[in-house]
């Protein structure tokens, strides 16, 4: 579907999920799975139901076998086997840092291969999730940004990193629901058991779309993934324990806050033109000003939720205390309800970068603190697998340095 007043800087299609001539049923909607079960022989109102408990089971107990559907009739499963699948990512590898953060290689059905992480904290579990294969941008400082866009994630596979990452942390409630409303249909069904659920504690409570790719270059499957994520049949996880991160997309900022509402995060990361420019590109398409005024107009912005700057170190760049005095103007000039992340830049082969040293980069979050803006400085997470911000990138390929540059100049050409 084309976006009023934007037009995707490179054009690229997504793929049928796992399955073969089953169709997977992650990421459709409750009216969706409904569709597709009357187009295989289902009358409205039977399919209505099955949709219903169907949902139920794929994401509020993370059942990826219709046999384990203990409320739908045991001569009905078969057939939905038949006919639909459940599906994960393909799981190419998993790491676990030294610090406990983990990360995940993921495969689609199509082989393309793109990255999830999950950071646990003593008061939350934040899993970081990808929504392209490669990326759009080429954010200087960025390893995914060294990469070509391969194309769009589905929205079955991005919510599917969040099944995935239930699955690996064994959080989905346990036990059975046998004897809990039994099928009326269902002559073999075994009504007297002695059922038995909990739901344990979650470690997984929030969402940052922080991975791989730009998310409002992939509007549409984004929007849809965290729809079902915030379903309050399913997963249920709040609008605001998710955070959408953009790099500065401005026509699609207040698209975002209208139609999916979540929490705004937006990679500043310098504040004049000359050094945005080098470290992020798209601002020779949209400006600072631009995009403050759309952080000002973003929906839903206040005092309660603030939009957060990221703002990564980087040594004798965009550290100085003159820059720290103009980030606070900056925010205070745009009445911007805000906070500042401040990220160690976390190397990488090849990077172009250094990190300020952590003298230089606490003496940037006092000048800002006194301010009255709060500017906490990110605690590097999963370096030694290359987890942290800005390290995520599929390790299938190993251009040369003239070919991340000839990477760096297509890009810029597409976003004109």
């Amino acid at each position: 579907m084309q976006i009023p007043g934007h037009i995707d800087p490179v054009t690229t299609g997504t793929v049928p999920l796992r399955g073969g001539n089953r169709i997977d049923l992650v990421g459709l909607t409750r009216d969706a799975i409904g569709g597709v079960l009357v187009d295989a022989g289902l009358d409205a109102k039977a399919a209505k139901l099955r949709a219903k408990q169907i949902w139920h089971w794929i994401y509020h107990r993370g059942v990826t076998d219709f046999e384990a559907m203990t409320d739908i009739a045991k001569t009905m499963r078969p057939w939905l086997t038949d006919r639909f699948i459940i599906g994960r990512p393909t799981v190419r590898e998993a790491q676990v840092s030294s610090d406990g953060t983990r990360k995940w290689l993921l495969a689609a059905a199509d082989g393309q291969e793109y990255e999830m992480v999950f950071i646990p904290d003593a008061d939350r579990g934040t899993l970081c999730v990808s929504s392209q294969v490669g990326c759009t941008l080429n954010c200087r400082f960025c390893h995914t940004g060294t990469m070509r866009l391969v194309r769009n994630l589905a929205a079955g596979e991005i919510v599917g990193q969040v099944l995935l990452a239930r699955d690996a942390l064994g959080e989905w409630p346990k036990g059975t629901m046998a004897g809990f409303g039994a099928d009326p249909e269902d002559d073999d069904a075994d009504e007297d058991a002695a059922g038995h659920y909990t739901a344990d504690g979650r470690m997984l409570t929030n969402i940052v779309m922080m991975g791989m790719g730009e998310p409002l270059y992939n509007f549409d499957e984004v929007k849809g993934a965290l729809k079902i994520v915030m379903d309050g049949d399913g997963l249920a996880l709040s609008k605001r324990r998710i955070t959408l991160s953009t790099s500065g997309v401005v026509p699609m900022m207040a698209r975002a806050g209208e139609e999916i509402g979540v929490n705004l995060a937006v990679s500043l990361h310098a504040v004049n033109k000359e050094i945005r420019d080098e470290i992020v590109p798209l601002n020779r398409k949209y400006g600072i000003e631009e995009l403050l005024q759309a952080c000002a107009d973003y929906p839903g912005a206040n005092n309660a939720r603030r939009i957060t700057f990221e703002y990564v170190m980087l040594k004798d760049k965009n550290d100085s205390d003159a820059d720290a005095r103009e980030l606070v103007r900056l925010i205070k000039h745009y009445g911007l309800p805000a906070k500042v992340n401040l990220i160690p830049f976390n190397p990488w082969p090849g990077a172009p970068y250094e990190c300020s040293t952590p003298e230089r980069v606490r003496a940037f979050s006092s000048l800002i603190f006194k301010a009255g803006i709060s500017a906490p400085v990110r605690t590097p997470r999963g370096r030694d697998i290359m987890a942290a911000c800005g390290q995520l990138k599929s390790a299938a390929t190993k251009p040369t340095r003239a070919e991340l540059d000839r990477i760096a100049e297509e890009k810029q050409v597409a976003l004109g």
